[in-house]
């Protein structure tokens, strides 16, 4: 009797816009931006250099397309694991969660945190594209938790812009620039307490 055997199913390869993306993210985080010509973009890509002006009409292009869909991606993440919080007290293991997922994708990091610094244009689109509208959604979030009384009630501006800055400068480390080894999990764990202990109580001593 013969058995049915289901066939097994591929997956499909990388297309060439993947390729392109990957290729330029590795060289970019590596050597930057101004240093890598489409031609070596291509050859990591194993295609031909004439195939990237099919997807992108300039290098800036790839650049751009890196950059806004990475803060998208890191930003969404992290509003999407805040969500989803069985209590608006446990930020630390957000933040831990972010972090290491931050310093598994240190290739990410470097483009969107260095390379935006030396592209002004693409500065402001990420503010005006990315950032402003992650603002209101958590701007939403505290708000609630402030109607809820976990946290007393101060402009949720503010509170959404120092969470979200917080979160940014600890990505934002000397090892994501240079490329030295990251923090080990000691150290991410200090700096993950520190921070939500930070963003939850304040600074001031106790009376």
């Amino acid at each position: 009797m013969r058995l049915f055997r289901p066939a097994i199913r591929e997956e499909a390869p990388p297309d060439n816009r993947s390729k392109i993306l990957d290729a330029a993210q590795h060289l970019f985080a590596q050597q930057g931006f101004g240093n890598t010509p489409t031609s070596l973009i291509a050859k990591k890509a194993g295609i031909a250099e004439g195939t990237i002006f099919r997807y992108f009409p300039t290098k800036k292009d790839i650049l751009v397309e890196l950059v806004t869909s990475g803060w998208v991606t890191i930003l969404t993440d992290l509003l999407t694991e805040l969500s989803q919080m069985a209590s608006y007290t446990h930020v630390e293991s957000v933040l831990r969660n972010r972090m290491i997922h931050l310093h598994s994708n240190m290739d990410l990091m470097k483009v969107c945190f260095f390379e935006a610094q030396f592209h002004p244009d693409l500065r402001d689109r990420i503010h005006e594209d990315v950032i402003n509208r992650m603002m209101s959604v958590a701007e939403d979030f505290f708000q609630t938790a402030m109607d809820r009384g976990v946290y007393r009630k101060i402009n949720t501006k503010v509170v959404a812009r120092i969470f979200l800055g917080m979160f940014t400068i600890a990505g934002f480390s000397q090892q994501t620039m240079s490329g030295a080894p990251g923090m080990s999990l000691l150290e991410m764990d200090d700096m993950v307490r520190g921070l939500s202990d930070i963003f939850l109580h304040g600074v001031l001593a106790k009376a």
